[in-house]
């Protein structure tokens, strides 16, 4: 586990929670610490403040994705939802607002944790999810289009996931919500909105049409089944 954050006294406090979760946990107080720490000690999650002095929390998200669907709990000052959907834009998968307690970031990470169990505990052997070229191997946790890699979120692997194993029926923001994040996930439904937007962008070269993820409006999502 890896805690980013500037505040000693909230990173101490961070630590000690999740190492009496049972987590092995190490602190980085700035951002180039933490690019080191995350090439030489890869963590199962990251705990991340955006606020930070050298290289920001955003700039790190970006980065990690490149290479990493590690989850991120972003841990932001900000309220104003911009500010919280350029978080998620960036690859966080979750996010708590400041102040926050110990224990509710716990419980978060608990949750993606057990997200991330969960979906592996769902593949079989020989299971390979598909429609038109797009192509989800849940042994491998990888997804291509025609032939290429696209790297998702924990979170977006798990809504793609579930898309695939109901093509072509339309999914309300509840259903994905229980299908997907589980009955304990409790973000709101503008987050949910956000991490569909953002794989919709990475599924399909022009967002706008829609040729995968389709909104149907007032209802929910669909993926088409014949998708090019």
């Amino acid at each position: 586990m890896l805690v980013v954050e500037d505040d000693p006294s909230t990173a101490d406090a961070l630590r000690r929670y999740l190492e009496h979760e049972g987590h092995a946990v190490d602190v980085a107080g700035d951002g180039l610490a933490a690019l080191d720490l995350l090439r030489t000690r890869p963590p199962d999650a990251v705990l991340l403040d955006l606020m930070l002095p050298g290289l920001g929390g955003l700039e790190i998200c970006r980065r990690l994705r490149e290479t990493s669907d590690v989850p991120v709990l972003m841990l932001t000052a900000r309220t104003r939802e911009d500010e919280i959907v350029r978080g998620l834009d960036a690859g966080a998968d979750d996010y708590v607002v400041k102040p926050f307690r110990p224990r509710e970031v716990v419980a978060r990470v608990r949750a993606l944790l057990r997200r991330r169990v969960g979906d592996a505990a769902r593949a079989s052997d020989d299971e390979l999810l598909a429609a038109g070229t797009l192509r989800l191997d849940p042994r491998t946790h990888t997804v291509t289009r025609a032939g290429r890699e696209i790297v998702l979120t924990p979170t977006e692997f798990a809504l793609l996931e579930t898309f695939l194993r109901h093509p072509d029926r339309v999914l309300s923001r509840a259903r994905l919500i229980e299908l997907a994040l589980g009955r304990g996930y409790d973000g709101l439904e503008r987050t949910l909105d956000t991490h569909v937007l953002n794989l919709r962008r990475k599924l399909d070269d022009d967002p706008r049409r829609a040729r995968v993820l389709e909104t149907v409006v007032g209802v929910g999502y669909r993926l088409r089944g014949d998708a090019p």
